[in-house]
């Protein structure tokens, strides 16, 4: 019956390509009868043993792979996801950055140009009160001049007058004495055009006073209305950016922590690979196997306890 039982568990050997049925033929064949039936009866003892601790070890090796395998999925798109939202944040800073410097400069121009033409429009109004004030003495003097020659005019006219009426013209005259009354009205005409002219002059010079100032208080209101909106805009991005950059310092260390608890997960994965993923023969294999060897060796036990003799 030994030797029947070392062929029967050659033949299972080969079949299952299983070392631990060769190894056991190969005792069986040599050592006494109950010795061969206590080792058979411990292998089967000891292989339902190996196959409750690999059912309680691929039950294990499941529930990490699959807790290991949702941590790694997570931290992979929780990873991803902070990348894009520091790329995100980093563009839109350095974009604020270039605003802030843009609305700056444009501010900085701003009160150039009020500057600039503030000290313009002073500049022109101060000539052009100069200018008034120049017209309007010069039409007094004028006015004052018109009075003096009138008057001088009008007592040589009467003088010419008085000696028209004398009968007969003194012998030193060739011809009768007209007095200056072309003269007259040749100055004062002249007179009077200037007189006129520098009233055109004063009013030309209010006239242009008034449209410059009133562009020069349309620009400036323009101007600081502007300014007001640029400045803030200023202090918006700027709150803004601020606001940005502590976030991106909070992704930048969440980022950290989650690719730290990625690579850990990873490492994780890689010490169960070996046990759990790496065995070479599929768990159901092994089961499959090791349930053979089980019946075979059950087999061979009958066969010793004459059970099964044909």
């Amino acid at each position: 019956m030994q030797q029947q039982v070392a062929t029967y568990l050659q033949q299972q050997a080969r079949h299952l390509n299983s070392r631990v049925l060769s190894a056991l033929a190969i005792r069986v064949a040599d050592d006494p009868f109950k010795k061969v039936k206590k080792m058979i009866k411990d292998l089967i003892v000891r292989l339902m043993e190996e196959a409750n601790e690999e059912a309680e070890h691929k039950g294990w090796c499941d529930t990490e792979l699959s807790t290991n395998e949702q941590t790694r999925k997570e931290k992979t798109e929780a990873v991803e996801m902070l990348h894009a939202e520091i790329d995100e944040l980093g563009s839109s800073i350095a974009k604020l950055t270039d605003d802030i410097s843009g609305l700056t400069a444009a501010v900085a121009d701003l009160d150039a140009a009020m500057a600039k033409a503030t000290t313009l429009r002073q500049e022109e109004k101060t000539s052009n009160e100069a200018t008034i004030k120049d017209a309007q003495e010069a039409q007094t003097a004028v006015a004052q001049a018109l009075v003096v020659l009138k008057e001088y005019y009008a007592k040589a006219a009467e003088a010419t007058a008085l000696i028209q009426q004398q009968p007969t013209s003194p012998t030193i005259f060739e011809k009768e004495y007209k007095g200056m009354q072309a003269e007259s009205g040749g100055v004062v005409g002249m007179l009077e055009v200037i007189e006129s002219d520098f009233a055109r002059l004063e009013a030309d010079t209010e006239a242009s006073e008034a449209t410059a100032q009133k562009e020069y208080d349309s620009f400036m209101t323009d101007s600081k209305v502007d300014k007001a909106s640029k400045t803030k805009d200023i202090e918006h991005k700027t709150a803004k950016k601020q606001d940005e950059e502590q976030a991106l310092t909070v992704k930048k260390s969440d980022l950290e922590g989650t690719q730290k608890e990625l690579d850990a997960a990873l490492a994780y994965f890689d010490k169960l690979k070996p046990s759990c993923v790496d065995a070479g023969v599929s768990y159901d294999d092994r089961v499959a196997r090791r349930k053979e060897e089980i019946e075979s060796l059950q087999e061979a036990l009958r066969i010793l306890n004459g059970e099964d003799i044909s």
